[in-house]
């Protein structure tokens, strides 16, 4: 194994220990909470984490250039999603379509290839875009066991790295 597939495989396994975690968190919340809202400039905990399990498949269509108006279509279904349970199927399917892309990558491809988001007027090649997805993902977890901590949950480090 090269250099390059041993960082893509890193990568991708502190992304897979993301959603591991986030499914963690999200069984935890008890249905009264799901409308908290710390402040009226934020989001609710409901539409966090509608937000964090589109991360993967909403950022996977993104990177790979798809229009805005695809990506708000997709934005759309997830928003559609009630129960934890639905939310952690789709943040799987997500995750795994993402996966597969990435490891479809060849190493010139994965360090060389750029693609352009809707939203930039410059791309950037596909390894930065896995960066981007790892710290994306982990930045709104983080969010998300802020708000279960000010909700008084029993949430610890640990819940991050199960």
């Amino acid at each position: 194994m090269n250099a390059t597939e041993i960082l893509r495989n890193e990568l991708l396994g502190e992304l897979e220990l993301g959603i591991r975690s986030m499914e963690g968190l999200l069984r935890k919340v008890q249905a009264k909470d799901w409308e908290y809202q710390p402040s009226d400039n934020m989001r609710s905990l409901k539409d966090l984490a509608k937000h964090i399990v589109s991360i993967p498949e909403v950022d996977l269509h993104i990177f790979q250039g798809k229009d805005q108006e695809t990506i708000q279509k997709l934005e759309a279904k997830y928003d559609q999603l009630e129960s934890a349970d639905d939310m952690i199927k789709a943040m799987h399917h997500g995750f795994e379509e993402y996966k597969a892309f990435i490891q479809s990558l060849s190493e010139e491809d994965l360090l060389t290839k750029k693609t352009k988001p809707f939203y930039l007027e410059e791309g950037s090649i596909q390894a930065h875009w896995l960066v981007e997805e790892v710290s994306h993902l982990f930045h709104h977890r983080g969010q998300f066991f802020n708000y279960l901590k000010q909700l008084g949950y029993d949430v610890t480090m640990f819940d991050l790295y199960v």
